[in-house]
């Protein structure tokens, strides 16, 4: 204990630095936490939070019964795997590609390019998006004048469609975005590697497959391991603004859930349950998915 606290007067200033940013996760992530009590309470706005009806589990037991939690679970799975499994694939092959690039104009084009649309609000990224799709967009139009329909497809008023929108979506918007730390993990690698390679005959894939992959490999398994830990965190802006009427049944996620019994129907104990829920299970898809890296030997959170 006295090593301990020795070590501490060492690094006080450090300390000292930290103390804000404790500061602020325990008074905007641990003190919401209390709010976690009105999931076993009949909630009344007008009342005290301390001051209100228990139910129990009574909320939880509602939720569990209700059939369009089950609709929404599996859109939100759905899409977050779909966002996981997109985003990864693309972010890499994107940094890999942008790695091979030898000129350098070129390569800094490319890569301003594809961060533009993470700068763009979701609003203004949505009606893109509509306006690409409607009718007379020019998606409908291409594939006229390519003979791939024969009529104009109203791709938002399909539900089975919406899955596939959102993730391409989603790409457009962020691929650039997420291939800077893969870019900064391939920074890290030895370029004697490289040379060596190239003087033993191998090939620019080989040298991608056997050099600049392994090289990447912490990074991504950090980031899958950060990920999982959001797998029900599918989003809710996108979904919110491309979703309507006709497409609601897979549009509809666990965010919108919440919104819609917490705000638009006043079952406040119902959202937080939800909520909560959501939260436990990303939890234990975290503390899962890092011990499973710890039992493999690679790279993990703790």
């Amino acid at each position: 204990m006295g090593t301990f606290f020795k070590q501490l007067s060492k690094q006080k200033m450090l300390m000292l630095m930290s103390l804000p940013f404790l500061l602020w996760v325990f008074v905007f992530k641990y003190v919401p936490l209390w709010g976690w009590t009105i999931a076993f309470q009949k909630f009344r706005p007008a009342r005290d939070l301390f001051n209100q009806e228990w139910v129990g589990l009574a909320n939880f037991k509602m939720l569990f019964q209700e059939e369009a939690f089950y609709r929404v679970l599996r859109n939100t799975l759905v899409m977050s795997s779909i966002n996981l499994v997109l985003g990864f694939v693309t972010a890499i092959v994107l940094a890999l590609l942008l790695n091979e690039l030898r000129s350098i104009l070129f390569k800094r084009t490319v890569q301003t390019i594809s961060y533009l649309p993470h700068f763009i609000s979701w609003v203004v990224a949505a009606n893109i998006v509509q306006t690409a799709l409607a009718p007379e967009g020019i998606i409908n139009v291409l594939m006229l004048k390519l003979n791939l329909i024969d009529q104009p497809v109203l791709w938002l008023g399909k539900g089975e469609y919406f899955w596939g929108i959102l993730g391409a979506t989603e790409v457009w918007k962020n691929v650039g975005w997420n291939t800077i730390i893969y870019l900064a993990a391939i920074t890290t690698i030895d370029p004697s590697q490289y040379e060596a390679a190239e003087i033993d005959g191998a090939s620019r894939f080989q040298r991608i497959l056997h050099i600049t992959l392994p090289g990447m490999k912490s990074v991504i398994v950090i980031l899958l391991i950060m990920n999982l830990g959001h797998i029900l965190e599918s989003g809710f802006e996108p979904q919110y603004l491309l979703g309507n009427g006709m497409n609601v049944d897979y549009s509809e996620n666990l965010d919108i859930f919440v919104l819609k019994y917490g705000m638009n129907m006043g079952n406040y104990g119902l959202a937080t349950a939800a909520g909560m829920f959501k939260t436990v299970v990303s939890f234990i898809f975290l503390m899962v998915a890092n011990n499973v890296a710890k039992r493999l030997g690679e790279s993990r959170l703790y």
